[in-house]
């Protein structure tokens, strides 16, 4: 990740085809030693590549991975004339909650004693 954040890096400052040197470069410059083979790799990948093809490319393979948060929202629709009792359930949870935080004061001892 540090060797392509630094490939990036250098683009958006107008290096339009960074090298292995200039990545080398400016990891060193924060106090990081670039691994020399992986960075090789990288270029030899990213050569005659478009970066902005390359991440909507990207963006389109990501928007196929099920994330797991749309499975929530049916059931959550279907289950809502159990919202009222729902609610005051979560409610009471809330104040046991509230009362064991309470409890937890009265130990006998403070902190700065």
């Amino acid at each position: 990740m540090q060797n392509i954040a630094a490939y990036l890096l250098l683009q958006i400052g107008g290096n339009a085809s960074p090298s292995a040197d200039d990545i080398k470069k400016l990891l060193s410059t924060v106090g990081i030693e670039a691994n020399g083979e992986r960075v090789d790799t990288l270029i030899a990948e990213l050569k005659d590549k478009s970066i902005d093809e390359l991440i909507a490319a990207g963006s389109s393979k990501l928007a196929s991975v099920p994330s797991g948060g749309a499975g929530g929202a049916a059931p959550a629709a279907a289950a809502s004339g159990a919202a009222p009792a729902a609610a005051a359930a979560e409610e009471k949870k809330e104040e046991k909650a509230e009362e064991k935080e309470e409890s937890d004061d009265d130990m006998g001892f403070g902190l700065f004693d």
